[in-house]
Order: C-alpha cells, then structure tokens, then sequence
C-alpha cells in the first residue's frame, strides 16, 4: 500500500478517532499511528500479516477498540496493559499462547474475545478484571477449567471446541455467569459440576457434542432448579 493512501486513511482517522486498515497485507503494525495517540479511540488492523504489536501500542491512553482479528500475533507486548480505557479487545485468530503477566490492569475491559488462539488454559488474569461482560475462548486447546475461574467476573464464558475434559466446581461460585458455552468438548457427565444445576447464576449451559447424550443431563441432581432459572430468564427476553 502506498504512502499516498496511508496519509489519506491517517487524516480521516484524525477526524474520526477511528483508523481502520483491514485486508491489506500489511506485515507491521503502521509507525505512522504514533503521531495519533491522543486521536484515537478504535483501531482496527483485522486480516492482515502482522506478527508483532510494538511497544507504542501503549500510548494510545483514549483507545477504546482495539481489533486485531486474523493476523499472525504470537504474543502482546506488556505495554498493551497500559490501555486504560480499553474496552473491547478482539485477537481471533492469531497464535496466542498466553496473555502479559499485567493484562488485569485493563481495568476498562468489557469485551475480550480470544477465539482461535493456541491457549491451553483459562488465563487466571482474567479474573481480576472487574467489568468483563463476555469472554470468548472457543477455538483454543484448552483442556481444564482451573480453581481460579470462580473469582471471573463475566456474565458469558464461550468454551466451545477446545478439548475440555475437567471443569473445577468453582466455576459455580462466578459472582455474574449467566451463560456457559461448553459445546464440543471432551467431558463426560461425571466431570461436569453439578453445582453449575443446583447452585449456580448460570441460565444458559450449552453442552451439546461432549461425550454425553444431552437426555442424561436432565436426570442429574438439580436440573429442575437450572431450568427454573433457564425458564425465568427466556421470560425476560421474550
């Protein structure tokens, strides 16, 4: 792309505050972007070849969307947690593996989606970010749900297509979960918590092509006290 074009999308971004380049092959995350730090609220760089987000990510203190769906990010630099107005955070697609050791200074997250990394587990700095709504881990090779996911604040979990065989009980004890997407996994019945039925927030537990028939569900302990909560809540919706 040339410099001609990349000037005109630099001075439209200083308009609007958003800069978005998407599908252009590009290969490093644009330089140029620095001279936008205090302009910029989205920035969007989906379908594109970068492999590195450099260090000056975290000067842009206004940032609210960062989108970097489909790219070929290996890992994120420290000084992304410096973004303290965050909110939403999308990396589908790329080749994480893990998360910086500071991610729970993202204070502002809302919105953290995940799907189609290489992540083995659920990142324990998840849970110290107190105003995420959704997380979307599906797609990843995570193959437990450690102790540390009671303290997770989100209201939706997506699982779904990671190679999950144990759950921790804890999961029951998530102050705001409503929604749980475990579907196509590797968990047998005996290892799914009962307490996610019986004494839990959760209204939506999806857990279809796991290596359960979804009619033995029904016959757990305390599944007429999760579809008690399941009915009430479709009621709301309707």
């Amino acid at each position: 792309m040339g410099n001609s074009a990349l000037k005109a999308h630099l001075e439209t971004a200083q308009k609007t505050g958003v800069f978005q380049l998407t599908g252009k092959g590009l290969t490093e995350f644009p330089e140029d972007l620095q001279k936008l730090t205090s302009n910029l609220r989205t920035i969007d760089l989906s379908n594109n070849k970068i492999e590195l987000l450099p260090p000056l990510i975290g000067k842009f203190s206004f940032l609210k969307s960062l989108i970097l769906n489909n790219n070929k990010l290996s890992a994120l630099p420290e000084e992304l947690c410096k973004l303290k107005k965050l909110e939403t955070l999308h990396l589908n697609g790329n080749h994480l593996r893990q998360l910086p050791a500071a991610f729970g200074q993202l204070s502002a997250l809302k919105t953290l989606s995940l799907s189609g990394n290489q992540l083995r587990t659920v990142p324990t700095q998840l849970c110290g970010l107190r105003h995420l709504d959704v997380v979307d881990l599906s797609k990843n090779q995570i193959q437990n749900v450690p102790d540390t996911v009671g303290e997770l604040q989100a209201i939706e979990l997506n699982l779904n297509q990671n190679q999950i065989s144990q759950i921790s009980v804890q999961i029951s004890h998530c102050p705001r979960l409503k929604v749980l997407r475990l579907e196509e996994n590797c968990l047998e019945l005996s290892m799914l918590p009962q307490s996610i039925l019986s004494d839990s927030q959760i209204s939506l537990l999806a857990v279809e092509g796991n290596l359960f028939e979804i009619k033995k569900l029904r016959e757990l302990e305390g599944y007429d006290k999760y579809m008690e909560r399941f009915t009430a809540t479709k009621k709301k919706f309707a």
